[in-house]
């Protein structure tokens, strides 16, 4: 594989470069480099921006409002966001349920849904997991029962990412009999926020953040017209759904950002009377963790460049998700290493732009503990990596 750029994708480069420097709001910039929090403005802000650019949708197809962009310019936008600082666009509309309707929905659902999500006018959270029904997403018990033109649904969903913001929810639901295989009774519904009979209750995470919900459904009426392609085949569009969640979980160039301020803070940090970059254990690790980058680094160019033919992520996305989500939490824990005791004090406040309170140890250590405290889930959520580990062999190996 060629990864040399051509004049062409440099001066795209040198273009992307200049409008991150010029619209790229200072405040969201710095809230991402210190992993501070972000209030739903912020990504809003950002997201409208990118709107107004055109650059909003990477993957989406042109006539919908994508970029058109070939793989290697999305890796240069990917490389040169992480770089900049620039938060990725929140994928629940935009990368997840986007695709399912503009592949499946009707032309009305188009016309409807996708230019509020392109303008980051509406957004959406996930209605996937339940208490009972994570990883064996197919014995969901939500129900849609129907009722004229409606469904009247009735159930829980979990682990509702920033559901407490959203307008809307996409949700897999069960509308077919008791004695339906699992796959064949799920359908897949859209559902304004605003309908009587939703309430949301927020999960608090190890990290003290409201970043989770549960939300529940009672008797909530559903129009009809609100399905997504036919009764039955929710399951075929969900799939669709989390080949591209899992592609983008990978976060390469995220990592690659990450990696390097580890590399920084180690060489500035003494250890026994010397940097850590020159203890070799932990240079071992440093190294190790460049070369899975690396390695995955060349396997999500591949995926990109299957995407950029129209085609949806196959399985391998799978193999995205699962050395994406370990290397970002071996660079969690390396960041621990590097703080230490100082890892241990944990001052909400912090968090907050424009804090002002005296910073502690080394500076890693400010937001070390939360920060791999809240990204242990990330090896379970979009799929768990044991059973992405499962669909490999399935699906890639064909064992």
């Amino acid at each position: 594989m060629n990864v040399d750029f051509s004049e062409q994708e440099l001066a795209f480069q040198q273009e992307v470069r200049q409008f991150l420097k010029e619209k790229l709001p200072k405040d969201i910039s710095d809230k991402f480099k210190n992993d501070l929090h972000f209030e739903k403005d912020d990504f809003v802000r950002w997201q409208k921006a990118l709107a107004l650019q055109g650059w909003a949708a990477l993957n989406w197809p042109v006539e919908y409002g994508g970029t058109g962009w070939s793989p290697t310019q999305k890796y240069i936008w990917n490389n040169e966001c992480a770089v900049a600082g620039a938060p990725a666009v929140i994928p629940f509309g935009m990368s997840m349920v986007a695709p399912v309707i503009y592949s499946f929905g009707n032309e009305e659902q188009k016309k409807r849904f996708l230019p509020s999500i392109l303008n980051s006018d509406v957004w959406w959270c996930q209605g996937y997991s339940e208490p009972n029904a994570g990883s064996d997403l197919a014995s969901l018990k939500t129900t849609a029962t129907s009722d004229g033109d409606d469904y009247l649904v009735n159930g829980t969903k979990t682990w509702t990412t920033l559901g407490q913001y959203a307008d809307w929810i996409f949700c897999l639901v069960r509308t077919g009999a008791p004695d339906v295989k699992n796959q064949q009774a799920i359908s897949f519904l859209l559902i304004d926020m605003k309908t009587p009979g939703i309430t949301v209750s927020p999960i608090y995470m190890l990290d003290e953040g409201h970043e989770v919900n549960e939300i529940h459904f009672d008797n909530v009426r559903v129009p009809k017209e609100n399905l997504i392609g036919e009764e039955g085949k929710g399951w075929t569009y969900a799939k669709v759904l989390l080949t591209h969640e899992r592609t983008g979980i990978a976060g390469v160039a995220n990592s690659r950002v990450a990696l390097e301020q580890v590399k920084e803070l180690a060489a500035n940090t003494q250890h026994l009377g010397a940097s850590l970059m020159e203890n070799s254990a932990f240079s071992h690790k440093v190294a190790e963790l460049e070369i899975d980058l690396l390695a995955l680094e060349y396997t999500e160019l591949r995926t990109l460049s299957d995407v950029s033919t129209g085609k949806a992520p196959g399985p391998e996305s799978s193999i995205l998700k699962i050395k994406g989500t370990e290397i970002a939490q071996s660079i969690d824990e390396l960041k621990m290493e590097i703080a230490g005791n100082y890892a241990l004090p944990f001052v909400d406040e912090q968090f907050a732009y424009g804090y002002e309170g005296a910073s502690v140890g080394p500076g890693a250590a400010a937001n070390s503990a939360p920060k791999y405290f809240n990204h242990r889930k990330t090896t379970i959520y979009g799929g768990s990596n044991e059973v992405q580990k499962n669909i490999i062999c399935k699906a890639v190996l064909g064992l």
